[in-house]
């Protein structure tokens, strides 16, 4: 699997590479263009779910710190590798997509192949399912005050239910999917104040943590390709999301150029992650307990983000289905979101299912549309005229 990961990864960056230098200045506009900030917010929350809330403190920092047992991370500190897992250089992946979605597909339509879009929608339904049955396996981590810290009790399977549910009725209606992404984002930076005004952190200790990130800078061809199995991991996940985050961005673009929107997608969603990190680092070093109510509000925001990235999923297959609101019906629609999603979820609690073979699966699709795309080069003409005109 290392192999296959490690030429996604190349892959990628090469078109990366090559589309920033050859549509530089393009103009980019979505179908339902939205202001940049709108456009980052749905980014965002969009794209990252609850484990950015939680596994920091509970998993990752612990295990990057314990360079015995894992000799790999030894290079740089905790900080860096988080960061280096979830910022910057891998949002490169969803900038590709953006892009692709925004200029290519509507003149070549590979994905409007009947054998692609199928591919397509079971990527985006797999990954929507083993999702949630994520979120329902580390529920008892995330919710450490109800239970046994390990259990899933039976209000957990309530709880996953109910964020499923309401995520369904959020995508009924994309102005739904525009505010909840704001609020969310806005919740997220209270979050982060909450958090630093618990630690009591200071601005000098904060700067003092924060400049451990420049330790993935420093270090940043590292990160490209797998360090362990876990980044292996981290990295199919970025990839199985790719294609349909892409997909359902591209539509909020507002006119941005090529170079800007990858450099909005490289530095906006990084500040906020890295803020993040660097409290959550500052618990990490100076063993700051979270139980109660700092527990409760992480809880409670990694739960919002959970419900944006499965209305924006949602909103994306029904849409490839042909299974509208408005054709099925509100009621029936999000009843059969949720009950559909939700027996998926259970189905894929016993981790039969590996996120592994899904980015396979996308990197297959990757290599298909490149040479579909390069078959049909000359459909892509007009792009030389400066602007990409709206997707459909």
């Amino acid at each position: 699997m290392t192999a296959i990961i490690s030429f996604g990864i190349l892959l990628a960056f090469a078109l990366v590479i090559f589309c920033t230098i050859k549509w530089w200045n393009l103009r980019l506009i979505g179908p339902d263009p939205v202001p940049l900030f709108t456009f980052i917010a749905i980014l965002f929350t969009s794209g990252l779910d609850v484990g950015l809330i939680m596994f920091p403190l509970a998993f990752d920092y612990p295990l990057y710190a314990d360079t015995a047992a894992e000799p790999a991370y030894g290079f740089t500190n905790p900080l860096a590798l988080e960061f280096g897992f979830w910022g910057f250089l891998i949002w490169a992946f969803y900038f590709l997509t953006a892009f692709y979605f925004c200029a290519i597909e509507p003149r070549v339509k590979f994905f409007e192949k009947p054998l692609v879009k199928l591919a397509n929608t079971i990527v985006i339904i797999t990954t929507c399912a083993f999702t949630g049955a994520l979120f329902l396996i580390y529920m008892p981590y995330y919710i450490a005050e109800v239970g046994d810290g390990e259990t899933i009790l039976p209000v957990f399977y309530l709880i996953c239910f109910l964020v499923i549910l309401a995520a369904a009725f959020s995508s009924t209606d994309i102005r739904y999917v525009k505010v909840l992404s704001v609020g969310s984002t806005a919740l997220f930076l209270a979050l982060i104040a909450g958090m630093w005004l618990n630690a009591g952190m200071g601005l000098g200790e904060f700067f003092g943590v924060a400049g451990n990130i420049g330790g993935y800078f420093g270090n940043l061809h590292k990160f490209i390709l797998p360090l362990t199995e876990y980044h292996e991991f981290y990295l199919f996940w970025w990839f199985a999301w790719s294609i349909m985050i892409g997909q359902f961005t591209s539509r909020f673009v507002g006119g941005l150029k090529t170079w800007q929107l990858l450099a909005a997608l490289l530095v906006f969603p990084s500040i906020p992650l890295a803020v993040w990190f660097s409290v959550l680092y500052y618990y990490h070093l100076n063993a700051i307990p979270t139980a109660g109510m700092a527990n409760w509000a992480m809880t409670i925001v990694g739960i919002i983000f959970v419900i944006n990235s499965f209305d924006s999923l949602i909103r994306l297959y029904t849409d490839n289905l042909n299974l509208s609101a408005e054709r099925l019906g509100g009621p029936m629609y999000v009843l059969g979101n949720a009950v559909g999603l939700f027996v998926l979820t259970l189905l894929f609690q016993s981790q039969w299912l590996q996120i592994q073979w899904v980015g396979t699966v996308v990197i297959a699709i990757y290599v298909a549309c490149v040479i579909y795309v390069i078959t049909r080069r000359d459909q892509l003409a007009p792009l030389n005229d400066g602007v990409a005109t709206p997707t459909t």
